[in-house]
């Protein structure tokens, strides 16, 4: 992830009165202010985000029988759009505005959209390294989609496959909102019809896109901005390693400096390249093993290694096992 802190809109207010859910209640229950609904803007870091979002589930769960995240998304309205998410909502159908988001998208929470065109739009969500999202946050996530083609084509749009991890014990709720069944995967995703991911916005509206893209790019350039010159080698190395290249000079490229002086100010934050791409090599290897079903030799050669015994010793050096242990471990846990 770019940045370290993510905005949260205003409108949550609103939209927790809605649900009838007190949000000096959820703010307590998260330790976070009390006045932090008041502030401008709204910032959270990724433990912050997620406490919120336990907190809301909590709450949100304690007084009555309900499934919140389908309530989220029945509640959802323009209203409630962020400007990214309005701004999305401003294209010509589905597949543009599921493009613009996954670009604004580190605007507004911890998360990383792959985004698959190729028969049928398919949305996967990568999460940051370390603790998994709340169950109700990452379902949200899945809902708003449908939720946003509803409102801007006025169809009954239905999804046509929905994955995660753990489903809920019972998913007849979600099942029932979504017009389609759960399946367990090792990731959340979302895929739509071509027919429905291309189907018409009546919400288009180009000249308004014209007055938010200039502003979210600017807000863009200063997210990434504020980031480490360590979070800034993670990414470029996220890109360049697949294309087989694990090079400091490949990523000083990227990141327009020079190998002197990258070194100098990853110094300055207390690490290294070497030390940023091993951390790196470990977390996409552990991904790649437990998230899919690619051979050691092709994760191996993802992560710019030249053989296979090679990433062998590193992960060894790593994590004290096997990249087949590790997979024989999360498939054992699954």
């Amino acid at each position: 992830m770019a940045g370290e802190r993510f905005d949260l809109e205003p409108s949550i207010q609103a939209l927790l009165r809605d649900l009838g859910i007190s949000p000096a209640r959820v703010l307590r229950r998260a330790a976070l202010p009390a006045d932090l609904f008041s502030r401008r803007p709204i910032e959270l870091s990724v433990p912050e985000y997620y406490r919120l979002w336990d907190a809301l589930d909590a709450e949100g769960n304690a007084a009555a029988e309900r499934n919140l995240a389908v309530d989220i998304g029945k509640a959802i309205s323009v209203e409630f759009f962020s400007p990214p998410i309005f701004a999305a909502l401003c294209g010509p159908n589905l597949t543009a505005a599921v493009q613009r988001l996954s670009a604004y998208k580190p605007l507004i929470g911890p998360v990383r959209l792959e985004v698959d065109t190729a028969d049928a739009l398919t949305i996967t969500y990568g999460w940051p390294s370390g603790p998994k999202p709340p169950a109700l946050l990452a379902t949200t996530e899945l809902i708003f989609w449908v939720a946003l083609a509803r409102i801007a084509t006025r169809e009954q749009v239905r999804p046509a496959r929905v994955t995660m991890p753990n489903p809920p014990a019972d998913p007849t709720a979600v099942e029932n909102y979504l017009g389609t069944r759960l399946r367990k995967a090792r990731t959340y995703s979302i895929t739509f019809a071509a027919a429905d991911a291309g189907r018409s916005f009546l919400t288009e509206n180009e000249q308004m896109w014209h007055v938010f893209a200039p502003e979210l790019r600017r807000r863009l350039a200063d997210l990434q901005a504020s980031a480490t010159v360590a979070d800034r080698v993670r990414a470029a190395l996220t890109e360049t390693l697949p294309a087989g290249n694990a090079s400091i000079n490949a990523v000083t490229n990227q990141l327009a400096t020079s190998a002197r002086t990258l070194q100098r100010q990853l110094s300055q934050e207390g690490t290294s390249y070497q030390a940023i791409l091993a951390s790196t090599r470990e977390n996409l290897a552990r991904h790649y093993l437990t998230n899919g079903d690619l051979r050691t030799s092709e994760i191996a050669f993802l992560l710019g290694y030249d053989d296979t015994n090679s990433f062998y010793r590193a992960f060894k050096s790593w994590t004290g096992t096997t990249p087949d242990g590790l997979r024989a471990s999360a498939l054992a846990g699954a």
